[in-house]
């Protein structure tokens, strides 16, 4: 009767490289303070100064972020991509296949293209309620509708490819994506470390245990450094009286 082997079994004798490395890193973004309804009425009416909290005032906010969005792209030539996302699946396995063209020839730090999709995200939904006074009333309460979304694809000087995904309707929640291996091969060859790199990882390295120490050096305080320069060099929902005000 054959014995049964593990995984380490079958790797003895042939692993020339061990690592401890954070890969790819989805970070998730918000608004602390406008995550419940009671917030989200202070917003609207003691922070920008309207008298009724009325949903209406989303649309405006989110017209404004998306025409800013319109100038970058046009004011910096970044390219725009429309893409359906039909399967959720499919899409996160295929855009990068969409943009490869544009991130291949881009040779400066900077937002290389814009991705517009449609993307079920949960947002508010304002709803009328009865008054008692005879005036307009709103409530609001968080629901899962399809919205659109705008991927700002990032070359950045550490972590190479990354991106950020802003929702375009309140409370604005986004995304951040970065790939730490890749922040370790920058790192490793500003260092003048050799190494074999793999697609997405490292085959060989001179040093393993210098590089294991680099990949040791990627902190939750690096990941917030990315997000700190680059959220303010792309459009924002949020304006900087907004930022200001928490």
């Amino acid at each position: 009767m054959a014995e049964a082997v593990n995984i380490n079994d079958v790797l003895d004798g042939h692993v020339v490289l061990d690592l401890q490395c954070l890969d790819r890193i989805y970070l998730n973004g918000y608004v602390p303070q406008l995550q419940v309804a009671g917030q989200v009425v202070t917003f609207l009416t003691e922070h920008l100064g309207n008298p009724i909290p009325s949903p209406v005032l989303f649309k405006h906010i989110g017209d404004r972020f998306r025409g800013t969005v319109r100038t970058f792209a046009e004011t910096n030539g970044i390219p725009v991509l429309q893409l359906n996302t039909p399967d959720r699946t499919r899409w996160d396995d295929r855009k990068l296949d969409h943009v490869r063209e544009y991130l291949d020839t881009a040779t400066q730090p900077g937002v290389v293209v814009i991705v517009v999709a449609q993307e079920v995200q949960k947002v508010f939904m304002g709803y009328r309620r009865p008054a008692k006074s005879g005036g307009a009333q709103f409530g609001f309460q968080k629901a899962d509708r399809r919205v659109t979304v705008y991927y700002f694809y990032i070359l950045d000087p550490a972590f190479g490819l990354g991106f950020i995904k802003i929702c375009s309707y309140f409370p604005y929640p986004l995304k951040m994506w970065v790939n730490g291996h890749e922040w370790v091969k920058h790192q490793a060859a500003a260092e003048g470390l050799a190494f074999t790199e793999l697609a997405n990882g490292f085959a060989m390295c001179a040093d393993p245990a210098r590089l294991q120490a680099i990949c040791d050096r990627l902190s939750p305080a690096r990941l917030q450094t990315f997000f700190n320069y680059w959220i303010t060099r792309i459009p924002c929902p949020f304006t900087r009286i907004d930022r200001l005000a928490g």
